[in-house]
């Protein structure tokens, strides 16, 4: 058998139906044996950055491996924005590069290249990997894929990498004589000690939670990884405590959830963030608590709180960054949840009435989208849009915003319905993710959910381009791009701390777009324009109803605002823009 085909039958096993990709010379033995090889297709991108952030993209929604593949040198570099978004937010991908033949190497000379292309892509992404190999002899390729995939899954997921020369690629092998790799032996839970250990910090947690009066569930991405939203639920049926969510836990729970505050953070709403600088008890599941949660002095984080930390990855839980966990539990949410929640059946908190009260109060009080928002003339105010998109938006869709002040928008104001999926990512945040992200969602889902992107104007000019793949696949990808014709988060930093110079960043300053309504059209794909508040709903209407690819471009006003945001050197409780002290002293309870 030839080991290219090997490699796509090996896909193929794997229950991976999509593979996203540009062909070329180093490449072009693996892409060919696609055509031999039933159940497995692969999707041609126009960048390389779009292939690697699809992939991560199909990987969460499937539950299973997204994969994308390159060619050497260029192709392979293209793909790395695309592999730190999987890195940083623990989603398992597997990339496949092609490599120059083995005699064309450089190997251990010291001269830059030999092989026409030749980069030594294993070096390059081994830091933002949890396994990366070059296959060098055929006869090790089912015990790399193997090592790969199992890495891939393992522990804290997140992107893998292999590298195979063309020589590599066209060898004649024998699947029966290949060699499998074997798991290593890990102890589980190793760092938290033996049963007794994990039953003696179970038993802290419940005292913590008995004896709080102001308890705060964080509910984090991790959750997600770990398949536990069930085991969540159940949970905090049990616990009845305010919760709070992170960025990558936003969907966990709908908006009318009863004890749900909010999302907290330096982009948080303000009820959610007087929730948990309040807190008397934090329990922390499945988030890595970063400095955009905590602010940029973590030690000014939940002051008053005892801090039970659920992670799985122990160096998250020893950041030692003014972060100290009271109890800190290295293991999986859904292990740590089970084992909780078969100690919380007869579980009866103290009189916390006043506390949920307050917390409800908060919500209520302080929404993100203002009435007088509604008011804005002459264009969009984004807060108005966000809140507007998700009244209208389907309770099954998917829906990805983009980086900057988009996602923030959205992540502020959009209200989760139960059934809807949302992300980003979250932790590399690169302009133009949310486009490519939309086109692997939609061969994820397959035409059983709508989904739904939500890009900026500097964002899309990204990875526009594959408006090609859009049209040629027929996707049926619903784009907003929220433009302000500048990038508005820079602009308001620069507003902050620069006096108002826009260097770079408006068209006053070198930074300009294009008419996308022109663009669309001469990619032959449906659009939409909004300009105000006046047509808005009509019009998001129009785009969630097409049942082809429709790209909505929104008018918003030049210098709309991230509006509550933390300024620096403040905690995360006070966010801007301030509130009078005495309202502000009046929320931070005793």
């Amino acid at each position: 058998m030839k080991l290219s085909d090997y490699i796509i039958q090996y896909l193929a096993d794997q229950k991976i139906k999509h593979v996203f990709l540009i062909t070329g010379g180093a490449v072009a033995h693996i892409v060919d044996s696609f055509h031999k090889i039933k159940n497995i297709q692969y999707i041609c991108t126009q960048h390389e950055q779009v292939a690697a952030m699809a992939a991560e993209s199909y990987s969460r929604l499937t539950k299973n491996l997204g994969v994308a593949m390159a060619t050497s040198g260029p192709g392979a570099t293209n793909l790395i924005t695309g592999i730190c978004c999987a890195w940083f937010d623990s989603i398992p991908t597997l990339y496949i590069t092609g490599q120059v033949n083995t005699d064309e190497q450089k190997g251990k000379r010291k001269v830059r290249q030999i092989g026409f292309q030749e980069t030594e892509i294993v070096d390059i992404v081994r830091s933002i990997t949890k396994f990366a190999q070059m296959v060098t002899n055929p006869q090790d390729i089912k015990y790399y894929l193997d090592e790969a995939v199992y890495y891939a899954k393992e522990g804290r997921p997140g992107p893998v990498l292999i590298d195979i020369p063309m020589d590599v690629q066209i060898a004649e092998i024998d699947p029966t004589k290949l060699k499998s790799f074997v798991a290593p032996n890990k102890m589980n839970n190793k760092t938290n000690g033996t049963s007794n250990d994990i039953k003696t910090k179970i038993n802290s947690t419940l005292a913590l939670m008995m004896k709080a009066k102001k308890p705060v569930i964080i509910v984090g991405g991790g959750i997600k990884l770990a398949d536990a939203k069930k085991e969540m639920k159940e949970f905090l049926r049990y616990a009845k405590f305010p919760v709070v969510t992170s960025w990558s836990g936003f969907d966990l729970l709908p908006h009318d959830y009863p004890y749900l505050v909010g999302q907290y953070g330096v982009y948080g709403n303000r009820g959610a963030n007087f929730a948990v600088q309040n807190a008397d008890l934090l329990i922390s599941i499945g988030s890595r608590l970063d400095t955009r949660q905590t602010g940029g002095k973590p030690e000014t984080f939940a002051t008053k709180a005892k801090k039970i930390i659920v992670d799985i990855d122990w160096a998250e839980l020893n950041k030692k960054r003014g972060l100290v966990a009271d109890v800190a539990f290295c293991m999986n949410a859904k292990t740590f949840l089970i084992e909780m929640n078969k100690s919380l059946i007869h579980f009866k908190s103290s009189n916390i009435a006043f506390w949920i009260s307050r917390t409800k109060e908060w919500k209520n009080k302080y929404p993100t989208c203002l009435p007088e928002y509604y008011k804005q003339r002459g264009s969009v105010n984004a807060y108005v849009f966000a809140k507007t998109l998700s009244e209208e938006i389907p309770n099954n869709a998917v829906i990805i915003p983009d980086d900057g002040g988009n996602l923030t928008w959205i992540m502020q104001t959009f209200e989760m319905k139960d059934g809807q999926s949302l992300f980003s990512a979250f932790g590399n945040s690169p302009m133009g993710y949310a486009f490519p992200a939309g086109i692997g969602a939609c061969f994820a889902v397959n035409g059983a959910r709508p989904v739904i992107s939500i890009t900026g104007d500097g964002s899309f000019q990204i990875n526009i381009q594959d408006l090609q793949t859009i049209i040629h696949y027929k996707i049926p990808l619903k784009i907003f791009i929220l433009n302000n014709h500048s990038y508005g988060i820079i602009k308001q930093f620069q507003d902050m701390y620069f006096e108002g110079r826009h260097e770079a960043s408006s068209p006053q300053k070198g930074y300009s777009a294009p008419d996308f309504i022109k663009i669309g059209e001469a990619y032959g794909i449906k659009t939409v324009s909004i300009k105000n508040h006046q047509e808005l709903r009509r019009k998001i209407k129009e785009v969630l109803r097409s049942r082809e690819a429709i790209l909505c471009d929104v008018t918003l006003d030049d210098n709309q605002k991230l509006i509550p945001k933390l300024e620096f050197g403040k905690s995360i409780e006070d966010l801007s823009p301030y509130l009078s002290r005495e309202e502000f002293k009046s929320n931070m309870l005793d």
